[in-house]
């Protein structure tokens, strides 16, 4: 049994591929301009933000109040809220909004959640309403392609519940909206996951997690975030832990690629797993992270193309999906661990060892006898870059983890703090930093990543010119450590070239949706650091 075991494991796990480093020449560093109250109480507020280049505005969600709001960064240290523009006539709540060139772009759910949502398009200038297109049920995030012709939808497609006499479970799906005889004739092509639902046992076998009850491969797949590169999208299905390939032209669903598992028992994969251990014990454990990315990213080297992911990990429990729960933790008593493949099984029950981390009691149990022979984490607090094929090029590893945990580093006493509170190691039995959004920019002849970090907050900054030796470059973040203000709850992440920016000089505009703030930073070119991350100013 435990070679079979090891097969699976093997079979399920992603091989980096070497390529030739190429030290980058600079570095970067990013000076914090300003952080502008978009004057949301609690809840969902600033949680995507956008960079019109010909308006020179920037446009923040507030999903709460059913408001975008219109931000003048004309000058990018004096950021003002110009108005809001309410959306509550064409839907329940905002999830994304995407600009092209004076064009504005919303994503608006329906209510319920279950019924198909909405794109409305905005003039940048006027914020006249242009007009309006039904997409799919839930869309959560939207993007333009090419040269503004497109939309790109990633249509989420959540259930209400399951098992209950009124559930309902749409499908995941991507919508194509096609502007190219303009917004008054928009048309709307639908990239549907419903010829996979033949193929549901095999895609299950290669790794892709399709766990819902009752569900079709349509209706388990939920995507979440897009990117693209010509007539090729690569969207994320995070509780999936896979990524589609969408042939744009043609809107159909290409492939679906499994991401694998990381393994957590590697050095350089270590992690925090507890939150009762009373310290900082960033170890090496008999764990396997799914990367289960939200937000993911692509570039170019050469002819060939890269994505980058944020490695966030979600999962679906009863608080979310009444009638439905994935979430457990190793101390349970019905989360059993194999005798043979874990004979210290007690010892990593214990609290301060694997006892309070957050595991899926829907995989791990390899040979089906109703115990865990794998343990599978959501996430795996990191950001990685995976060729086109979803080959996986390279991984942050741990680098996070042991970022925050240098006292060097001044962030030693809110390690894996929530983005709720400043409680050392609250968040290290469950995601740790969360890794949440990722966006990629050109800065002089190199390439940045730029991290979003949901839990801890801020931003990391690393060099991926070279797509398998990324250089960590800098480490912002401009919550307050004292106590519990400035910038929480890191989110969306929007990069602006130096070609489109106001002053001349690229920014980093990051949605913080507890505080409400959009936070906005200066990339500043410095004297190459280069290594790990090690020190910040």
């Amino acid at each position: 049994m435990k070679s079979q075991i090891a097969i699976a494991v093997a079979a399920l796990l992603a091989s980096p591929l070497a390529l030739q480093a190429a030290p980058p020449q600079f570095s970067i560093e990013l000076e914090h301009l300003a952080s502008l109250d978009t004057e949301v109480n609690d809840g969902t507020g600033a949680e995507i933000v956008a960079f019109d280049t010909k308006s020179k505005r920037a446009f923040a969600i507030n999903s709460d109040d059913n408001d975008l709001v219109v931000i003048d960064l004309a000058d990018p240290a004096t950021p003002a809220i110009i108005t809001k523009v309410s959306m509550s006539a064409y839907g329940a709540g905002l999830n994304s909004v995407a600009t092209h060139r004076g064009l504005v772009a919303v994503a608006v759910e329906a209510d319920p959640k279950t019924d198909p949502g909405k794109v409305v398009f905005i003039d940048a200038l006027s914020l006249d309403v242009l007009g309006a297109v039904v997409v799919g049920a839930l869309p959560d995030m939207l993007t333009f392609a090419d040269d503004g012709r497109k939309v790109l939808v990633a249509n989420e497609g959540e259930p209400n519940s399951y098992g209950q006499p009124d559930s309902v479970n749409p499908e995941g799906s991507i919508s194509i909206i096609d502007l190219g005889s303009g917004v008054g004739s928009a048309v709307v092509n639908t990239a549907s996951f419903a010829p996979f639902n033949a193929h549901k046992d095999m895609l299950v076998a290669a790794g892709v997690r399709i766990f819902g009850d009752g569900a079709t491969v349509a209706q388990d797949l939920e995507p979440e975030y897009i990117t693209y590169r010509g007539r090729t999208a690569w969207v994320t299905l995070q509780e999936a832990n896979a990524v589609a390939v969408v042939d744009i032209p043609s809107a159909t669903v290409q492939e679906i690629l499994p991401l694998g598992l990381k393994d957590h028992s590697i050095p350089g994969n270590g992690l925090d797993p507890s939150d009762r251990d009373g310290d900082v014990l960033i170890g090496n454990w008999p764990v396997f992270g799914m990367y289960q990315p939200d937000a993911i990213a692509s570039y170019k080297v050469g002819k060939e193309t890269f994505l980058v992911t944020a490695n966030e990990g979600d999962s679906r429990s009863e608080d979310d999906f009444p009638g439905f729960n994935e979430e457990v933790s190793v101390e349970d008593d019905e989360y059993v661990l194999d005798p043979y493949v874990f004979p210290n099984a007690d010892d990593l029950k214990k609290r301060p060892a694997l006892g309070r981390l957050n595991v899926s009691d829907k995989t791990g149990d390899i040979d089906g006898d109703g115990d865990f022979d794998r343990i599978d984490v959501f996430g795996a607090r990191s950001f990685s870059i995976w060729n086109s094929y979803g080959q996986l090029i390279w991984d942050s590893g741990d680098q996070f983890e042991q970022f925050f945990a240098d006292p060097a580093n001044g962030y030693r006493s809110i390690f894996n703090a929530s983005n709720s509170n400043n409680n050392f190691d609250n968040r290290s039995d469950n995601k740790g930093p969360e890794p949440e959004g990722v966006t990629v920019g050109k800065v002089g002849p190199n390439v940045y990543a730029f991290i979003a970090l949901e839990r801890i907050g801020g931003v990391m900054a690393y060099d991926i010119s070279d797509p398998a030796a990324p250089v960590f470059a800098d480490y912002a973040n401009t919550r307050t450590l004292a106590t519990l203000g400035g910038d929480l709850g890191a989110e969306g992440i929007t990069f602006v070239p130096e070609e489109d920016s106001p002053n001349g000089i690229p920014l980093v505009l990051v949605g913080n949706e507890v505080s409400g703030t959009v936070a906005i930073f200066q990339v500043n070119k410095t004297k190459s650091k280069g290594g790990k991350p090690k020190k910040n100013r």
